[in-house]
């Protein structure tokens, strides 16, 4: 991911919120016969206490393919989706002054990089998938388990899948949120995303008031 050090982003802490917080991430993966990449989205959830980067952690249906290239050593890269939104010139402060402005769009992303594991066993796989599960259904009022379905129901389920733990050896994590403009600049785009129709441009809107003035 290309990454201008005004938008780079390093703290751990931040990275890993933006990950738990994406409810679709995107796992890449090299083809095994050098054709194009292989990719899914799937929800995966990230373990940040395991090795130096964290883990991560999810499934595949056992009829896609990709997992068979990643349990061969193909690398792999998980994407992270956050907040983004379209920027017009029209919010710039320094449109009125000379109008030498274009259009942009800021965004929050982070890409996890590392070789996976392939998960076949039944009790490791029955394990994740409750995590998993767990993880959504929790803020429910009425949460659902897997252990409220048929045991054997669940173990037929179980054998369409494979788990995934992506170990993490490189994380990079990206907040483009005019960084490289004026405070004046800045300031005129947060509040046209506050003012929007626009659930995802006021989630934008929101991640920019958090970015630290000079």
């Amino acid at each position: 991911m290309y990454t201008p050090a005004a938008f780079r982003e390093d703290d751990p802490a931040i990275l890993h919120a933006v990950m738990r917080a994406a409810r679709l991430a995107l796992l890449v993966s090299a083809a095994p016969d050098g054709g194009a990449p292989e990719a899914t989205h799937l929800p995966l959830l990230i373990d940040p206490d395991q090795g130096p980067h964290g883990t991560i952690v999810g499934h595949l249906a056992k009829a896609n393919p990709q997992w068979r290239s990643l349990a061969a050593g193909a690398a792999a890269r998980a994407i992270f989706p956050g907040p983004e939104a379209y920027v017009s010139p029209s919010n710039y402060a320094s449109k009125a002054e000379h109008g030498r402005v274009v259009p942009t769009w800021n965004y929050v992303a982070v890409h996890a990089i590392g070789p996976v594991e392939v998960i076949e066993d039944a009790a490791r796989l029955h394990a994740l998938v409750s995590r998993l599960t767990d993880h959504h259904e929790t803020p429910r009022a009425q949460p659902w388990a897997v252990g409220d379905a048929p045991e054997p129901f669940i173990a037929g389920q179980l054998k369409g899948i494979v788990g995934i733990v992506l170990r993490i050896e490189t994380l990079i994590g990206k907040r483009k949120l005019s960084q490289n403009r004026s405070a004046a600049d800045r300031d005129g785009v947060a509040r046209g995303l506050a003012a929007s129709d626009d659930a995802a441009d006021r989630a934008l809107a929101q991640a920019m008031a958090a970015e630290p003035s000079d």
